[in-house]
């Protein structure tokens, strides 16, 4: 199981939430990529769910930014092998369908997180 602690103090915040987007942890773990966030929160990204929203230009049209492939594209069975650091904002991530190409930046990770939570922080007010 490969993990990487960030124990810098370089978070980023979003100015319409202000949010620490930085995690505090990633690790592959067996049902997805797990995200301890600085804020306390917990995100586990189911596998075929993250893969197919990779933001590259294989998976998403670079002209009219129309996505090519999506979720029920991917392999039901694709894990997460590897992930390496991209600055200090994002995480790209080696797939077992050998695709390498998408980077996800950190507010995406979190902007991805299904705990009921954050969907209904998503949710407009009404």
């Amino acid at each position: 199981m490969r993990s990487l602690i960030y124990t810098g103090n370089y978070g980023v915040t979003t100015p319409m939430t202000n949010v620490d987007i930085t995690p505090q942890s990633i690790q592959i773990q067996e049902d997805g990529l797990g995200l301890q966030w600085h804020d306390g929160h917990q995100t586990v990204l189911p596998f075929r769910f993250l893969r197919g929203n990779c933001g590259c230009a294989v998976c998403v049209d670079e002209m009219t930014h129309t996505r090519k492939v999506g979720v029920e594209d991917v392999d039901p069975d694709v894990r997460a092998e590897d992930f390496i650091e991209v600055g200090n904002y994002a995480v790209e991530i080696l797939w077992s369908d050998l695709h390498y190409e998408g980077i996800y930046p950190f507010k995406l990770l979190r902007q991805l997180c299904t705990c009921p939570e954050c969907v209904a922080n998503r949710q407009p007010a009404t």
